[in-house]
């Protein structure tokens, strides 16, 4: 089932670092930050990873919990987590349900080669589990910001 704007996101389970079972109603009460990204440890999603640790104290102060995702497996996430010292949870999303739900599975090319990948996106979940707004196939650079601002929006507007 596909995931839109302004609709309740689908029923989902996932697990995270720091032993977390997340579903669609686990955060029920609070703004939920998913951002998907492709792989662990390389520059772009390093690059992001601290730029949401750098903020975290914001987006936690403007009432939401932030999740990164990717089809890591926990052992990678752990250690990305301890290496970039993250305050938040990222979810071990092995066998892509959670990436084909939100439609983050994109066909790349790398290296001249067809390969199934992660289109960098984030999601923005109201309190009330209802999709208020996506960022699809972003850039690194100043994102983080935008989705800070429209947080910060959501909590005014509640």
């Amino acid at each position: 089932m596909a995931i839109v704007v302004n609709k309740l996101i689908p029923e989902f389970e996932a697990n995270a670092t720091g032993g977390i079972k997340v579903t669609n109603t686990s955060h029920m009460g609070q703004v939920l930050v998913l951002y998907f990204y492709p792989k662990d440890n390389t520059p772009g999603c390093t690059t992001e990873a601290m730029q949401f640790r750098d903020k975290y104290k914001d987006f936690v102060k403007a009432g939401a919990t932030v999740f990164g995702v990717s089809r890591d497996n926990m052992k990678s996430h752990d250690d990305f987590k301890a290496k970039l010292e993250l305050p938040f949870e990222l979810i071990a999303d092995t066998e892509e349900k959670m990436c084909h739900m939100f439609g983050v599975v994109k066909n790349k090319i790398m290296y001249g080669k067809k390969v199934k990948g992660i289109e960098r996106s984030t999601f923005l979940i109201g309190a009330d589990g209802i999709l208020k707004q996506e960022w699809r196939g972003l850039k690194v650079p100043g994102h983080v910001d935008e989705v800070l601002k429209a947080v910060k929006l959501l909590k005014k507007a509640a």
